[in-house]
């Protein structure tokens, strides 16, 4: 058997570093096309019930009170900017199709600690004359330590089938 020369080592290198690149694209190419990608990147609604185990969530967000006026980024995309917006989808929609494509979910899906601040947030924004007056009476009521924990969650702790009414 013949010795690689440096050269040549640097070539075959070259070439399977190539292969990997390129079939790694391919794959990702092919699976971002399967997976309807590109509609996630627009704010149609419909293309959150693109996987299985969405389209209950999406036919009680039809039937909900919110469901006439606002659509799933309103909740659940952040509204500070719309790199974070982007960042939020990325990130969503790459442990969402990691989690499906391995099958590692529960089909009772369950809101991450990261989402629900998002979603908080969005409560905050658009209803925020309302927020504001609950939150200076509560603010009011507790001690000064406990101000973050009732603005971090307070809107989806009473309100979490909001969106998605049953």
């Amino acid at each position: 058997m013949k010795k690689l020369t440096r050269p040549r080592l640097t070539t075959v290198l070259l070439i399977v570093i190539a292969i990997l690149i390129g079939g790694l694209v391919g794959i990702g190419t092919f699976t971002f096309g399967y997976a309807q990608g590109a509609s996630y990147l627009k704010s149609d609604s419909q293309s959150c019930a693109n996987c299985h185990v969405m389209q209950g969530h999406f036919d009680a967000w039809l039937k909900s009170s919110h469901g006439k006026f606002a659509g799933c980024n309103d909740c659940h995309a952040p509204h500070d900017g719309v790199a974070s917006k982007y960042y939020c989808k990325a990130r969503n929609g790459f442990f969402h199709s990691l989690a499906f494509t391995t099958g590692d979910f529960e089909e009772n899906l369950r809101i991450t600690d990261y989402n629900r601040r998002v979603t908080e947030q969005a409560c905050r924004n658009c209803h925020q004359d309302l927020v504001h007056q609950i939150d200076i009476n509560a603010i009011g009521e507790l001690q000064n330590d406990k101000t973050e924990r009732l603005e971090s969650n307070a809107c989806i702790r009473c309100h979490s089938s909001v969106g998605h009414d049953t």
